[in-house]
């Protein structure tokens, strides 16, 4: 990337909500309004003394309430008023919404591989494909950080939005898999400048004091398990 005047560069500091009840299940949220678990009110708690110094200007937020509640205790700690942004939200998975990973690959097969294979064209009946909430997350952020030129703004999300940043910071394909952690309530560091986003720092958990839940990765471990005993 090329170098950009210092008033051109956005620092983002983006979050991913805290733990859930259906984190721990691995149960497909979406956009169903799922509220923080008591860990999840922890972890938000934690995040707020972890960025009290981080010269964060401006919150936003998901609108819904896991994203919402874990923002709300960085803003105040900030003296600020979290800012709702619904193009932040979770990936729509229409009929996945609600289910374990075990229930969709049991009941939905043949959907259950295309999103595994992460089909950019595939989306879940009632959802997003793919390829469309790639492009939702990416041009949100960009909205947001050429709104904020030579700030650093907060951005509290959900695991897939901060998965559609990743790859769009570090040029990684829509279908390569993940190998990067999404951890509850992890601080992950972004900069954007007019030529694009760029990694600065990822999965950020050292205020979390131990193991930081990520089921994206726990799901797939559980099946790899299963696979290997069957």
């Amino acid at each position: 990337m090329a170098q950009a005047p210092e008033g051109q560069i956005t620092r983002i500091v983006a979050i991913r909500h805290g733990e859930t009840a259906w984190n721990v299940d691995t149960r497909i949220q979406g956009q169903l309004d799922v509220p923080l678990n008591d860990k999840g009110l922890w972890q938000a708690r934690r995040l707020a003394d972890a960025l009290a110094d981080e010269g964060v200007g401006v919150v936003y937020a998901s609108d819904l309430q896991r994203a919402w509640q874990t923002a709300q205790p960085l803003a105040e700690r900030l003296g600020l008023v979290p800012r709702p942004e619904p193009g932040l939200r979770e990936r729509a998975f229409g009929v996945f919404e609600g289910l374990t990973w075990a229930e969709i690959e049991r009941d939905h097969p043949e959907a259950s591989e295309r999103w595994r294979r992460r089909d950019p064209d595939f989306g879940p009946a009632g959802g997003e494909t793919l390829a469309a909430f790639y492009a939702r997350c990416v041009a949100c952020i960009t909205a947001l950080a050429e709104r904020h030129p030579g700030e650093v703004l907060a951005v509290v999300a959900h695991g897939g939005v901060l998965d559609c940043l990743y790859r769009a910071a570090t040029r990684a394909e829509l279908r390569a898999p993940r190998t990067w952690q999404l951890g509850n309530a992890s601080i992950n560091r972004v900069l954007y400048t007019p030529q694009g986003l760029a990694m600065v720092g990822w999965a950020d958990t050292g205020h979390l004091d131990g193991a930081v839940h990520d089921e994206f990765s726990d799901a797939l471990a559980r099946r790899a398990t299963a696979g290997s005993a069957s």
